[in-house]
């Protein structure tokens, strides 16, 4: 591989099974991405996106192929590895925020630097875990809203307080599921935009899933899932971008066995 590759994957394959149904997700993926880069995953409903996102972010095991992350194999790590790679070197974006409605927003973006610790000295009020949290709620721009609990918070709001969660452990690799999925068009764009300048001025990895060429227009590079495998990654040119719309995915063919379609009938 490139010397600057940083997190690549060979021939992955991934199977759902439940009772006697097996829907195959992921047929021999194989991706890059450099350090420094903000790739963008897109592709139709149940194209394999987010699985792909959980197995290269260790949430989940494929099974079949290979995962590399700094030239080294991470997908046949035991599970206490596994959780140290999440919790020191990944960060992680939802769709639908995740956060602990009991918690303040800035207690939120606590949690991560929490489990690190063996003690309970990042609760105090000059711990560096606090005062790290507080430095990225501003940088997220909602210092004011930092001791806000989720429910008095808007959409926008919860994200970014998300993003604050994912990057407090320093974290050189961020994935981000559907980021915008759950927000208005305007403040989509906002988040996207944080992102940028996250990967442009802090020098952070990211990955982005999207079903949202739109949104996926602001970054260096996309590839395309299609039935499970990687279609010929898109070469967009800039220009080209200002005439796709969000709904550009909205007709393509699903898989033939849709896996979010049968997830459910099969109880997943």
């Amino acid at each position: 591989m490139a010397g600057n590759t940083f997190m690549y994957a060979q021939n992955l394959h991934k199977i759902y099974r439940k009772s006697a149904i097996s829907t195959p997700v992921l047929k021999g993926v194989d991706m890059e991405v450099a350090e420094g880069e903000f790739l963008s995953v897109v592709g139709a409903s149940g194209s394999g996106k987010s699985t792909l996102m959980h197995l290269l972010g260790s949430l989940d095991k494929p099974d079949a192929g290979e995962i590399y992350y700094r030239e080294k194999r991470i997908d046949n790590l035991s599970a206490d590895k596994r959780d140290h790679l999440r919790n020191h070197d990944f960060g992680f974006i939802f769709q639908f925020y995740h956060l602990l409605p009991e918690l303040t927003a800035l207690e939120n973006v606590m949690i991560p630097l929490m489990i690190r610790s063996s003690v309970f000295s990042w609760l105090g009020n000059g711990s560096v875990a606090r005062k790290r949290a507080i430095t990225l709620m501003e940088k997220v721009g909602l210092g004011h809203r930092m001791h806000h609990l989720p429910k008095e918070l808007s959409g926008g709001e919860m994200q970014r307080t998300a993003i604050a969660r994912a990057l407090i452990g320093n974290p050189a690799l961020l994935f981000a599921d559907e980021p915008t999925g759950n927000l208005d068009e305007d403040t989509g764009r906002e988040i996207v935009q944080l992102l940028r300048e996250l990967n442009e001025i802090d020098n952070v990895t990211i990955i982005m899933v999207t079903h949202n060429l739109e949104i996926a227009r602001g970054t260096h590079r996309i590839i395309k899932l299609v039935a499970g495998h990687v279609e010929v990654p898109l070469q967009l040119q800039p220009e080209a971008f200002g005439v796709v719309r969000p709904e550009s995915f909205d007709n393509l063919p699903e898989d033939e066995n849709h896996p979010d379609e049968t997830r459910r009938q099969a109880g997943f």
